[in-house]
């Protein structure tokens, strides 16, 4: 079947490394796994081989179709269900059986849609325990192996461990993307924060601080808090003022928003 370049269609076709997803996952018989955008079937029938009760949301009719007839007798037995659906759409919530919070996602994803998807099952219940994405190449070096931390980087580091896996050439998708891609784990994927609003305020002060993010933070946070009660937080967080929220740790913005949170008042509080 022909790949449709509005949906940003790659079919995986090298059996290396979709056992190196599988194994990225690490199923345990009987897990609920997540699967986006199951293509033409083939991870799902590595995941399927290995145990794994497959949810597997396909937004394109055509391929739905056709996974109905591949996988007629899994459906039937009810460990693999397929649902009809853009991803974006829908919640895990919503895909999993009533009472089940536990499971792992994971997918050949279309370029565009890899920060919505990490950001939204990492920051909404039920967390997956794992992610595993075949992601653009150079967007998981950014998130493991850069020294320049982003707002995506940030948002997954706040929540789980990010791990490069290995790099899948260009060539071994149908048709091939321009760019080679990477298998990116997620893994000891929690909850950090204590409250909703401290989620908020955590992500407020992180989307300031990178709202310009070519010039100092502390002069984008002075934008929304007090300049001279945020000089003292630098200080406590022992931050030099003229740097940059690119150049800033995990543990340098949960020290920034903690003390924020507890001294600096709101600029126009002032």
């Amino acid at each position: 079947m022909k790949a449709k370049k509005s949906l940003g269609q790659h079919f995986l076709k090298s059996d290396s490394a979709l056992r190196k997803i599988a194994d990225s996952v690490s199923i345990k018989r009987g897990e609920f796994v997540v699967e986006v955008g199951p293509g033409h079937g083939e991870l799902t029938k590595e995941l399927l081989s290995r145990g794994a009760r497959v949810i597997a949301v396909e937004k394109d009719k055509t391929l739905v179709l056709g996974l109905e007839k591949i996988f007629k007798e899994e459906i039937k037995s009810s460990q693999l269900k397929i649902i009809e659906s853009d991803i974006r759409n829908i919640s895990a919530g919503e895909l999993l059986p009533e009472g089940i919070s536990k499971y792992k996602l994971v997918g050949n994803i279309p370029y565009y849609i890899t920060g919505f998807l990490l950001r939204s099952f990492l920051s909404r219940p039920p967390r997956p325990e794992r992610i595993v994405f075949l992601v653009q190449k150079e967007v998981a070096e950014r998130i493991t192996r850069s020294k320049k931390e982003s707002l995506l980087s940030l948002s997954i580091k706040a929540y789980g461990t990010p791990k490069y896996i290995a790099t899948v050439k260009a060539g071994s998708f149908s048709p091939p993307p321009k760019v080679d891609s990477a298998i990116l784990a997620i893994e000891n994927i929690t909850n950090p924060f204590s409250d909703p609003q401290e989620e908020k305020l955590f992500f407020e002060i992180l989307r300031a601080g990178f709202s310009q993010k070519r010039k100092a933070l502390l002069g984008n946070l002075s934008k929304e808090f007090n300049r001279k009660t945020l000089e003292s937080v630098f200080e406590r967080c022992d931050l030099n003022p003229k740097i940059r929220a690119e150049d800033i740790s995990l543990n340098g913005w949960v020290c920034l928003v903690s003390s924020i949170k507890e001294n600096t008042p709101k600029a126009s509080e002032v």
